[in-house]
């Protein structure tokens, strides 16, 4: 989740300029989806660096709140995330980039200093702050104990601990960078903390996963103050270093919030083509919402060269769920659409939908076909000799950005081992469907290693089919021989000369050749 800020007046459900209301709701949806932890990337409040007053509409009386009480109705808010034993590991963002506000951050969340969450006295710290609208919102109360998350906590510093951190669960390692006034009073920039952050990429086990989570990004499209500087000049020292680091070890995403926006994007080094890092903005979760500029970062401040966009949705709140499968993780992307314009002054009714999966594996490679380009760059073959490629298709996806940048598709690909349920290895495809039904229509093949069987797809009801039965319209066929491209939507077949199986379909998912 992004930043839960509260800007104006209090509604009477928002108490202490922070989006208690927001908060309930994704909170809600996390504990259905049934996640082990939960990250925030900042803005935990909107004025919570010092001390404050906010107008409570329902009361007509203005409510005065401490630093304290900020961070205090931050954390009491997370309470029902706690009782389902899930954990919250959440970062400052420039809305809490205050000396005060770096100590009250550290003693309301000890759980970035070593993992465990839920601590009774930090909950009751939590609990004593001032809150004018109680008896209107729910009251979560603690009904389970303490627990521990996490394992090989490090940080850059003593005087950094809790701010920024990093630890592992399971076979992945979170890496948080914090770049605001610590309890020392001294800012202590991203790129003093260059070192540390390359050797957690470093010192770890490549056959895991790692990501970086910061509140400021890269390359953004409203904000123009970056994590190395006030601005995103492709000669801002530093960031090239960050880039390269990411890419040599393996960590593909750097996620961020502060511009209240959906969007994805390749960010890469300044000439352009060295090295990338792919970069998510994630949708607001306050009552704020910014526009992108025109023309964009990139092209005031970079010629144009260094990000490639992907994906963007404005005027959302949404949330991610992010599954971790082995080698394999994957992004969903829930929103519910507020307005069309730049704050809310009451939460509206929210209905979140499933609007896109993305993601990568480890084993796999990802491809980035720009508009009315081919498919048929994608080429991979897995550990175990199974190749698949794209013979046909071609990118139409003609949208473009608020600053009128097209959009590219970056195709995901990844491989499970062959079962035995299959002939070959299986492909995880991912990225290609920019609607909520159905994909370009493109020829998909893959290699066999016995018998005579179809290119198949597996359902959400754990059975393969022939890939050909999930399309969106065409008319299935079976042609036995190569592949050519007058065939149409639905058309499927086996070469036997190569040993492949290839099916002309519109969705991307789960494929195997399968002897059925």
């Amino acid at each position: 989740m992004s930043d839960s800020q509260w800007m104006g007046d209090d509604n009477g459900k928002n108490p202490a300029s922070c989006a208690v209301e927001i908060i309930n709701a994704l909170n809600a949806e996390f504990i259905r989806h049934k996640v082990e932890l939960v990250l925030q990337v900042g803005d935990l409040t909107d004025s919570g660096r010092q001390p404050f007053a906010v107008y409570n509409k329902t009361t007509g009386k203005t409510d005065v709140y401490s630093t304290a009480d900020a961070m205090g109705i931050r954390a009491r808010y997370a309470q029902a995330l706690y009782n389902n034993n899930i954990a919250f590991f959440p970062i400052r963002g420039n809305h809490d980039d205050s000396q005060i506000t770096a100590v009250e951050f550290i003693e309301h969340f000890p759980q970035t200093s070593g993992g465990w969450q839920n601590d009774e006295k930090a909950q009751i710290s939590a609990y004593g702050a001032f809150n004018p609208d109680a008896e209107r919102l729910p009251n979560i109360r603690r009904t389970t104990g303490a627990f521990k998350l996490g394992t090989d906590f490090s940080f850059p510093s003593d005087t950094l601990k809790g701010l920024s951190y990093s630890f592992d669960h399971n076979n992945v390692r979170f890496i948080t960078a914090d770049q605001y006034e610590a309890p020392d009073g001294q800012e202590h920039t991203i790129r003093s903390q260059q070192k540390w952050i390359i050797s957690r990429l470093k010192e770890r086990d490549k056959s895991g996963h790692a990501i970086v989570f910061t509140h400021k990004g890269l390359l953004t499209q409203h904000n123009r103050g970056i994590l190395f500087g006030a601005e995103p000049s492709a000669s801002t020292p530093g960031q090239d270093e960050f880039i390269k680091a990411m890419t040599e070890n393996g960590a593909r995403y750097l996620i961020c919030g502060h511009d209240h926006m959906h969007d994805r994007s390749r960010v890469y080094t300044k000439d352009g083509k060295t090295a990338y890092v792919s970069q998510l903005i994630t949708a607001s979760n306050s009552s704020k919402f910014y526009f992108p500029r025109r023309p964009s970062n990139d092209e005031v401040f970079c010629e144009g060269k260094r990000q490639k966009l992907i994906s963007q949705e404005l005027f959302a709140i949404g949330y991610y769920i992010v599954t971790v499968d082995g080698d394999h993780m994957t992004f969903d992307y829930y929103s519910s659409v507020c307005r069309t314009g730049d704050t809310i002054a009451d939460t509206p009714y929210l209905t979140f939908s499933h609007k896109e999966t993305f993601g990568y594996s480890l084993n796999g490679k990802d491809f980035l076909i720009e508009y009315g380009k081919p498919y048929s760059t994608v080429d991979i073959t897995s550990e175990n000799g199974t190749r698949t490629r794209i013979l046909g298709g071609i990118n139409t996806r003609d949208a473009k950005d608020f600053a009128g940048r097209r959009f590219s598709v970056e195709i995901n690909t990844g491989f499970y081992p062959q079962d035995s349920a299959t002939a070959g290895d299986i492909l995880s495809l991912r990225g290609m469907d920019f609607s909520t039904t159905n994909t370009d229509i493109y020829t998909l093949s893959m290699s066999y290693k016995t018998g005579e069987p179809v290119l198949a797809k597996l359902g959400t009801d754990g059975f393969w089919r022939n890939a050909a039965d999930f399309n969106i319209g065409g008319v299935k066929q079976f042609v036995k021989g190569a592949w050519k491209p007058e065939y149409s939507l639905g058309t499927y077949g086996i070469d036997t000369s190569s040993k492949t199986v290839w099916a002309v379909v519109n969705t991307n998912g789960i494929f195997a050749p399968v002897i059925f």
